[in-house]
Order: C-alpha cells, then structure tokens, then sequence
C-alpha cells in the first residue's frame, strides 16, 4: 500500500470498483437481500436510537448502495426517502428495490449523481433529516466540500446524522489492531489494489483498484460547524460491523469486538448535528 496526494482519475476508479460489487453485495451472505425482504429493516439499534422516531418526516441518504437503509427509513415511518448514490448499478438495483415493495418515487426516490453534486441532483431543495456513513467518508478527498453539500440539504429545524467507522482503525495494523503503524493525521490518498469485498474477501474481482483518504474526528467535526450546523453529540463506540482486524470477534449482537482481555478501543463513532430554525 502507498501513499500520495492522489492520482486525477480517483473518481472513475472508485466508481468501476463499486459498480463491480454491487452484483456482487446483493448475493452475499452479508446483505442477505432474501432476509431483507421479509423484515425490510436493517438498521443497528444504535443508530435508530439515536436517529429517533421518523414517522411523517422526509430523509435523505447520501452514498446509499443498492439502498437497503435508506428503505429500512421508509419501513420505518419516513414519509419520503431520497437515496444518492454514484454508481448506476446501485441505484438501479434500489430502484427494482422499491419498486418491489410497492413504493413509488414519491415515497422511496434514487437518484445516480456524485455526493459533491447532491444539491443539484436531488428532487427537493431540503430534508428534515440527512443520513450518511458507514465506510462513506473515506472515498471523499474534500471533507469541507461534502460538508457544505450536506449542509445545504438539511432544512431548519433537521439534523446531519452520521455513523461512521473511527478513523483511529485506519492508523492500526491489520491483524492485531494492536499497533500504531500508519499516521493518524496523514492528508495523502492511500491507493490500493485488493480483490474480493467485504463481503466476500476471496471472491474474483477485475476492478481492484481503490483511492481512499483518511478523516480523523476532528476534521469531520469541524467541517460541519463550519458550514453552519450546531453538533448534538458525537458517541464512540468499541464495535464494528466486519472483522476489520484479525483479532476480532463476532458477539450475539452481530458486530465485531476485541476479546474480553484486550484494552478496548474506538472502533465506529457516530455524531448528529442539527441546522438552527
């Protein structure tokens, strides 16, 4: 793995990479879309703790995927959701999604656009809650930008919502997360090149090539005080959702902990931020 400001196509590279898996995701065990389609819910409890109740109230989900959470808003009440996503194939498949479930773009809407170009690409001019994360941040080189479009899409009195994987992870080695091996504080792109998904890390794969960066907590936070939003609270949790150090295990709970023996540490964080009335 290398480092550096980032290579000009990091766009274009990220896209074939998840245009790629989303064949790929949708017949996983992970997101198992047969479970999904019984229950139609897949939320974490602490998220929908923390979100609360979303009856009547319009909710849009910035970097959706193939849209099983940005759905699972809309079996929970939510009167319209909007998902954004910049890969076709995702939004199709959330799309066929929807209409499965007999909502119309009225109720359940995807729309194919870059996060950054969200304000122009989105049916309405602003939500009473914006949803995001869960490995979303990453894939953006320009935290400031995206706050200022998230920002902008949440209408007064609403809240930013994100839950998002701690970027204290990226510093750690891969299998023990023991270890302090990478800079907490780097700026550069990291550009990879693994096969296989987190669903499925053997699976065969062509576009293997990612661009990636790092955010640490403070950068987030401050770029969403800065384009205008007041934060409610920022919570750090010790769990994850797969097993990104070989030193985890899976609990009853589904999510990913070090042993009872090690010293905990923040694995995922999550923060709401509300724009004044």
């Amino acid at each position: 793995m290398r480092r550096h400001n980032g290579p000009d196509d990091w766009r274009e590279t990220n896209r074939a990479r998840w245009d790629e898996r989303v064949a790929l995701h949708t017949a996983s065990d992970f997101y198992d879309q047969d479970r999904f389609r019984r229950v139609r819910d897949v939320l974490r409890a602490f998220e929908t703790a923390e979100v609360g109740d979303v009856t009547g109230r319009s909710l849009l989900h910035l970097q959706c995927h193939f849209g099983q959470d940005t759905l699972s808003w809309a079996h929970r009440g939510a009167a319209r959701v909007v998902g954004l996503d910049f890969s076709e194939p995702a939004v199709e498949t959330a799309r066929e999604l929807a209409a499965e479930f007999g909502y119309g773009p009225d109720r359940a809407a995807f729309v194919a656009a870059d996060v950054y170009d969200a304000a122009e690409a989105v049916p309405d001019a602003a939500y009473d809650i914006v949803y995001t994360g869960i490995g979303a941040l990453n894939w953006l080189p320009d935290l400031e930008r995206w706050a200022d479009t998230a920002a902008s899409l949440v209408a007064p009195g609403g809240f930013l919502y994100l839950a998002e994987f701690h970027p204290l992870c990226d510093a750690l080695d891969d299998e023990t997360g023991a270890r302090v091996v990478h800079d907490y504080f780097s700026r550069e792109a990291w550009v990879d090149e693994v096969p296989g998904s987190y669903t499925d890390f053997d699976a065969p794969t062509v576009n293997n090539r990612s661009v990636e960066w790092q955010h640490p907590i403070g950068e987030v936070v401050s770029a969403l005080a800065g384009a205008g939003l007041h934060l409610e609270f920022l919570h750090e949790h010790d769990m994850t959702m797969f097993q990104r150090f070989g030193a985890l295990r899976r609990s009853e709970d589904g999510f990913y902990r070090f042993p009872a023996d090690r010293p905990r540490v923040p694995l995922m964080y999550s923060l709401r931020a509300r724009r004044p009335h």
